[in-house]
């Protein structure tokens, strides 16, 4: 079945990177009908949009708070998607949840934690 694994979330500190990684499994990764995505969430507010990459060609699409600091990326050889978080802000702290869009069909990972603190 499709399994989505999160990882590499984390405490850093104000202008802090991070990188979380999406191990996919159970679905042909590379395909024209891929979409992988990042999502984040905070108590009390809906899931919001961050990052998306078409695993077919790279094309990729950003949230107006993510661009010029977040980039999404995807290793088609080993099916995992990327999200490289550069200049972090107190403000991206959330819940991050990757998921991918598969011939319409959409799953989720479980999530991985963000904070931005000192």
């Amino acid at each position: 079945q499709v399994q989505l694994v999160d990882s590499g979330g984390g405490l850093v500190q104000p202008g802090g990177s991070l990188r979380l990684s999406c191990a996919a499994s159970g679905f042909t990764f590379n395909t024209a009908f891929t979409v992988m995505n990042w999502y984040r969430q905070t108590p009390g507010k809906e899931r919001e949009f961050v990052a998306r990459v078409a695993t077919l060609g790279g094309m990729t699409a950003y949230a107006e708070s993510a661009a010029g600091r977040f980039t999404i990326s995807r290793d088609n050889d080993k099916n995992i998607a990327y999200l490289q978080m550069n200049s972090l802000k107190p403000e991206d702290t959330a819940m991050y949840y990757c998921g991918a869009t598969v011939f319409g069909r959409e799953y989720w990972g479980q999530g991985t934690q963000v904070t931005v603190s000192s």
